[in-house]
């Protein structure tokens, strides 16, 4: 039977507590948010509470700017939490930065309560203590001020030096039991006596994120497998918390697997083009899509299905059913379900949501579209809905609506038939007597010209029509396409190529 903790929380529904507590550097990364997706799902599908704090005590690598990206990702993903930064909640502050006061009198504490301790050896005297007592280097620290006298410590401080600030390991095995990999033990002398604060006064992340953890009554903490070898250092820290009455349990963990990049067996690395959650934004995602692909890294809501909303996603989730191995970011697939997403919007909400996308590319030819070109667009936007899968493909598809300089594409014109010029002369032919510009009464015009008289294939007959009026090989439907243009800006388009064929 699993070993828990005597003071392992018993927390469940509405009492679960968890959190997500990034540092703000660089872009917001997709592994990242993974996280924070996967403590949301978990408090909503239980009725508990999310809490967002930023551990922001690193100044040479924290900004502001990272910051609010951080809150940008959140907002746009609609990744809501109950406290925290932004909302804030009875346990703020919930930056970092602004609780030192609150960790010096928790360090005090520890220091009267004996649980530790001032060391004032150097790394160079470990090494040389380590090589003279023939232990490996890499061993580290040696414990080896644990009991110095006060006369040691004045003959230090004499000396110029600044204790750090050791938390004393007990030399006994460690154990948890993770939500998602079962039973985890960390053998007896693992790790040594560790640093909670520096000589320089700064506490480190392990000393200050369970401080956190057991001031703000976080019950669950869900995080990377990366983190995992610190959780042992906390469960020591965690039984000293408690004994001073800062803790009042110690909380259920659960590592989540790596993400990897697309190939090789490396962690999804910020550098990497595919760990960018802006790129992906500006490529044409949308939320729903991306928190489905997210969501799937790691867990899934049953065989044989990759696509669900965001109410199935929580109405499943369990963070004890999520697989402990590394799941892989596959961008095809990425795509494949932003595109399923996609088709699910309903056609205004699509449409607005395209908009931008065609207004950054500067289709629209100003900053702000025109009342006329925000008409013609929402009219166009059922066209493509279908065929898109990002929505940064929006610009392409149809541009060629919103100008009257048409560039042709070398792959269009390379494909088109030997007796282009013939077809298009035909075409203008066909249209020029219909009077109502419909999609119906421009196909029957057209298949009775192309098609029947002339014997040709459709797909043979309607290349060069498209290629006329879009100037791609592939376009959105081509006579539906003709109605928005009009009657006389698509006669004038089919007389354009067939004079530059001619």
């Amino acid at each position: 039977m699993a070993t828990v903790h005597p003071l392992t929380t018993t927390a469940t529904g509405s009492d679960i507590r968890v959190r997500f507590c990034p540092s703000p550097t660089g872009l917001p990364h997709v592994g990242m948010v993974r996280t924070a997706l996967f403590n949301w799902a978990y408090a909503r599908h239980n009725g508990g509470k999310l809490v967002f704090r930023i551990e922001d005590t690193d100044a040479a690598r924290d900004s502001e700017e990272s910051f609010r990206q951080l809150v940008d990702a959140l907002t746009w993903m609609k990744i809501d939490w109950d406290e925290g930064v932004e909302v804030g909640g009875p346990d703020g502050p919930y930056r970092q930065s602004q609780r030192q006061d609150i960790y010096r009198d928790v360090i005090a504490q520890l220091v009267a309560s004996g649980a530790v301790y001032e060391s004032f050896s150097t790394a160079e005297e470990i090494d040389a203590r380590n090589e003279a007592n023939g232990r490996a280097k890499q061993l580290g620290y040696d414990n080896h001020d644990r009991n110095l006298t006060d006369e040691q410590k004045a003959a230090f401080r004499a000396e110029g030096r600044r204790p750090a600030l050791r938390l004393r390991v007990p030399d006994e095995d460690l154990t948890f039991v993770d939500l998602i990999r079962g039973e985890i033990t960390f053998p007896a002398g693992s790790f040594p006596d560790y640093v909670l604060v520096r000589p320089n006064g700064q506490p480190l992340y392990t000393f200050v994120n369970p401080v956190d953890d057991a001031l703000m009554g976080i019950t669950h903490v869900l995080r990377g497998e990366d983190i995992m070898p610190s959780t042992a250092r906390q469960l020591v820290l965690y039984d000293a918390l408690t004994k001073i009455g800062v803790a009042k349990f110690v909380p259920r963990f659960a590592h989540m697997p790596l993400v990897l990049g697309a190939t090789g067996n490396k962690k999804l690395s910020k550098r990497d083009p595919q760990a960018d959650l802006f790129l992906h934004r500006t490529n044409g995602f949308i939320h729903e899509g991306l928190l489905n692909y997210l969501a799937l890294l790691g867990w899934s809501i049953g065989p044989d299905r990759d696509v669900f909303s965001l109410e199935e996603f929580i109405r499943a989730f369990d963070i004890a059913d999520v697989n402990p191995n590394p799941a892989r970011f596959d961008e095809k697939k990425a795509i494949s379900i932003n595109g399923d997403h996609i088709r699910r919007l309903d056609a205004k909400d699509f449409a607005e949501r395209m908009l931008p996308y065609l207004a950054d590319a500067g289709v629209f030819g100003a900053p702000e579209p025109t009342h006329e070109q925000i008409v013609l667009a929402f009219r166009a936007a059922p066209l493509v809905q279908e065929r898109m899968q990002l929505l940064g493909e929006a610009p392409d598809l149809l541009g060629f609506l919103f100008t009257d300089e048409i560039e042709y594409q070398a792959d269009a014109m390379k494909g088109l038939p030997a007796n282009a010029v013939e077809v298009l002369s035909a075409c203008v032919a066909a249209l020029e007597p219909v009077e109502e510009f419909t999609p119906e009464n421009v196909k029957e015009a057209l298949s009775a010209s192309l098609v029947e008289n002339l014997g040709l294939k459709p797909r043979v007959a309607f290349g060069p029509p498209r290629v006329a009026l879009s100037g791609r090989r592939v376009s959105p439907p081509l006579f539906e396409s003709m109605e928005l243009l009009g009657k006389d800006e698509t006669l004038r388009r089919l007389r354009a190529l067939a004079d530059t064929l001619g």
